[in-house]
């Protein structure tokens, strides 16, 4: 997306050592899978925490080169629990394979679920992108705790990317597994029915003021000097937001015209996304009395100032 002056300072400086073990903070290592996109960056970033008896968060994709490199950089000890931030593909489908090698215990999201119930005659775009056959031993819910060997594991309930989206606190050592809420390369996809922008807003507000030193995200580098990233998402979005009201004012009735003129400067491959996020505002904005349209927003509506 392009940038103002709003924006947070967005970092696209990573190398993603493709199947080399990278230590990123004590007791944790990264390893990303190779499977990139223009949605997952240099691709999904999985996480093994612990020093003998293990935590892996994100196995990621079903990619037989990932899960190689996995079990390798486990070194043959055991592996207690699978954590799952939330039931996109590219992050939760390998929980079960590495469950059948391991015999760990799959838990944090529960099955997939959408923010909303699709409205009458709506396909949910998104809906190949989702991990339907997703099952955890255990479900977490917010502030619960895991505790393992020589670590612990705290879940916060993010929902607005996914409506199932954890995020992971490694408990005693101010790091935060952001996943897809958030991430230093670029703002995270809100996309509706699986997503809310007002659900995502308030979990922005859930996670600032926790005191955590660095996040380590689902795809990229770490998020440094999380609380002034979080308020420059914020205000991001709310730059955002400001556009929209200010091209429906202007008499842009479609997403496909905001679009348009919004995002002239984004990624063509990027358009459907930021068809999904413009939606996603205007259901907030129209749910506020702010924007009207005909029945429930969606993106063949016309839309008019309130």
């Amino acid at each position: 997306m392009s940038q103002v002056s709003t924006s947070p300072r967005f970092s696209q400086d990573f190398e993603p050592n493709y199947g080399v073990p990278v230590r990123v903070a004590d007791n944790v290592l990264r390893l990303t899978c190779k499977n990139p996109s223009a949605f997952t960056f240099f691709g999904t970033n999985s996480y093994i925490v612990g020093t003998d008896t293990l935590a892996v968060i994100d196995p990621g994709p079903e990619n037989k080169t990932h899960l190689a490199a996995l079990t390798e950089a486990i070194e043959g000890r055991p592996v207690s629990h699978i954590f799952v931030s939330h039931t996109h593909a590219d992050h939760s489908p390998l929980a079960r394979q590495l469950k059948e090698k391991t015999g760990a215990l799959i838990v944090g999201a529960g099955a997939h679920r959408s923010a909303r119930p699709l409205n009458i005659g709506e396909i949910n775009p998104l809906d190949a992108a989702a991990d339907h056959i997703h099952a955890a031993d255990q479900a977490m819910s917010d502030d619960q705790v895991i505790d393992g060997d020589g670590w612990a594991i705290k879940a916060y309930e993010t929902p607005g990317h996914c409506a199932n989206h954890l995020a992971f606190e490694l408990v005693g050592a101010s790091v935060l597994f952001s996943a897809d809420h958030v991430m230093a390369w670029a703002t995270s996809i809100v996309a509706p029915p699986d997503g809310a922008m007002a659900d995502y807003m308030a979990s922005l507000d859930r996670l600032e003021g926790l005191g955590h030193a660095i996040y380590l995200p689902g795809h990229g580098g770490p998020v440094e000097k999380p609380d002034a990233f979080l308020r420059g998402l914020r205000a991001h979005r709310k730059m955002r937001e400001r556009a929209i009201l200010e091209r429906v004012t202007k008499g842009d009735e479609s997403i496909m015209t905001m679009v348009a003129n919004i995002y002239r400067d984004t990624d063509p491959r990027l358009h459907g996304a930021a068809s999904l996020s413009v939606l996603a505002h205007l259901e907030d904005l129209v749910s506020r009395g702010l924007v009207q349209t005909s029945g429930p927003a969606a993106l063949s509506g016309t839309y008019r100032a309130a």
